[in-house]
């Protein structure tokens, strides 16, 4: 065990140290969204393009960890909503509460987290639960958001901005160049190659002190705008969903796979279990802004999951090693 916090500590150190810059203003707020864009229109996508390219292409079609992965996020979200919904909270906060617990932290702090503690063949297996979070839970959630009909169109809408965000996302498209590069065995100019690493390896520390940063950011602007106090049962069963039944379903669902005959290999099951035990996604919070949910609530339970992710993920690498 101590051998495994001595892994994840930096991590979950360089989070603190965002959300400690933030909260005492040695960076400024208005500098957070510089931050999060060099992560995620630079630093993010040359790492995803390093690891996609140096993937096997058969890792990144995995159809069965693909299909079981995309299973338990419908499940998820599907249990999520059904359990929040109440007078207080309707389609809209339900629907990126779901997010959040169906999301785990997967680009910012999984990519990096995972390869460290399990070496290079991790980043295949997380590469694909990536695709079906940016791509199928995240649009899915949007969709669902806009139920509550305030807006005749409202659903329409959510679905266009939700394939919009999808196409602007670098994120699925450096995976998709690697996947290519990959394939036809495309070996980049060594100049290029050079600026692509030295862009990817700024992307861990600068994507953790980040997560930090935005998780400070959504507190105190919440705060600011006068934000009535959430009651406890609003958010932290849904952070106990994120660490602890999507886990665990991932788990019963891939290894029901692997009994059915499905080609899983375990290790890939290890991993998709090991993302699924990962905090929930940073970036939900900004986008729950946009939307008009309770962003409040959506940091809270961001924030509950990744402080409590320190002994729960730590606790999962542990019974899974």
């Amino acid at each position: 065990m101590l051998d495994i916090l001595l892994v994840t500590f930096p991590f979950f150190a360089l989070v603190l140290a965002g959300y400690i810059a933030a909260r005492r203003r040695m960076l400024p707020l208005d500098a957070i969204p510089g931050l999060n864009s060099f992560v995620l229109y630079f630093a993010l996508p040359c790492l995803l393009y390093r690891f996609g390219s140096t993937t096997p292409l058969a890792q990144l079609l995995d159809a069965s960890l693909f299909l079981s992965y995309l299973l338990c996020a419908f499940i998820m979200v599907g249990f999520v909503v059904a359990a929040s919904m109440n007078r207080r909270i309707g389609w809209n906060d339900a629907a990126f509460g779901a997010l959040v617990a169906a999301f785990p932290n997967t680009g910012f702090m999984g990519v990096p987290l995972l390869v460290a503690l399990l070496g290079a063949a991790a980043a295949g297996p997380v590469i694909v639960t990536l695709v079906v979070d940016l791509v199928i839970t995240s649009s899915l959630c949007i969709a669902l958001s806009r139920l509550d009909g305030a807006d005749q169109h409202g659903f329409g809408k959510a679905a266009r901005h939700a394939l919009l965000g999808m196409l602007v996302n670098p994120m699925p498209w450096a995976i998709l160049l690697g996947a290519l590069a990959s394939a036809v065995h495309m070996v980049l100019p060594k100049p290029v190659m050079q600026t692509i690493g030295l862009l990817a390896d700024a992307a861990s520390p600068v994507a953790l002190f980040t997560i930090g940063a935005v998780l400070a950011r959504s507190q105190m602007l919440a705060a600011a705008h006068g934000h009535a106090p959430i009651p406890l049962r609003d958010y932290v069963p849904v952070a106990v969903a994120k660490l602890v039944v999507h886990p665990l379903l991932v788990l019963l669902v891939g290894a029901a796979a692997i009994a059915l005959g499905a080609p899983l290999a375990p290790f890939a099951l290890k991993v998709m279990v090991l993302v699924a035990a990962l905090p929930s996604a940073s970036n939900v919070a900004m986008l729950a802004e946009r939307f008009g949910a309770d962003n409040g609530r959506i940091a809270r339970i961001i924030l509950a999951s990744t402080v409590a992710a320190f002994f729960t993920f730590s606790g999962a690498v542990a019974l899974l090693h």
